[in-house]
């Protein structure tokens, strides 16, 4: 798994010319087919398909899938449905009233947000580190004493950190910034 920004035509593009690394062995990433489409749910009641390229590195042989940024590994919600739920349980809300303002089922929400909580602290250490290495005189956010608060802080100070010392990346969101930073992984069993 790669992720990769989310404008195909720019990915098809970087494929060709060989400018995609693999992540296991930094060999040089061509075009292997396609992964089974599938439909992302977005805000409100939106849907986006998408069929995400898979390459395979010359070197090692290995396949990748290239999700964009605007997904997380085996979620039907963008990143940003997710990360504004996760920002939610940050100022306080519950599952409850953050699932009716995103239009979503209680479970759902009740299940991002366990997956969260309970990796909070590590998510938190990641994304202070990526902070502290990204900015060149950083600002590192203020202790909320709630872990997932902090987290989301955190996530939200890396992405600045980043945009700021990459301006020529543009303005890229918080939570497409989470997706790229965790390689999609950020609700995954396995990471971090």
């Amino acid at each position: 798994m790669l992720t990769v920004e989310a404008n195909t035509v720019s990915v098809e593009r970087r494929l060709a010319a060989g400018a995609l690394s693999c992540p296991r062995c930094a060999g040089v990433l061509a075009r292997w087919g396609w992964a089974r489409e599938r439909a992302l749910r977005g805000p409100g009641a939106t849907l986006t398909r998408l069929r995400p390229r898979r390459a395979r590195c010359a070197a090692c042989g290995v396949t990748h899938v290239l999700l964009a940024v605007t997904a997380l590994v085996r979620r039907a919600d963008v990143a940003e449905v997710i990360g504004a739920a996760l920002a939610a349980r940050a100022r306080g809300a519950g599952f409850r009233q953050i699932a009716a303002a995103a239009g979503r089922p209680p479970e759902t929400v009740r299940g991002w947000l366990r997956r969260f909580s309970g990796r909070a602290e590590v998510v938190r250490v990641f994304f202070t580190v990526l902070l502290a290495a990204a900015g060149p005189d950083p600002v590192m956010p203020a202790e909320a004493g709630f872990p997932v608060a902090d987290a989301v802080a955190a996530i939200a100070g890396a992405a600045a950190a980043v945009a700021s010392r990459w301006p020529h990346l543009g303005a890229v969101p918080v939570w497409a910034a989470a997706s790229a930073a965790s390689n999609g992984m950020l609700l995954a069993p396995r990471w971090p």
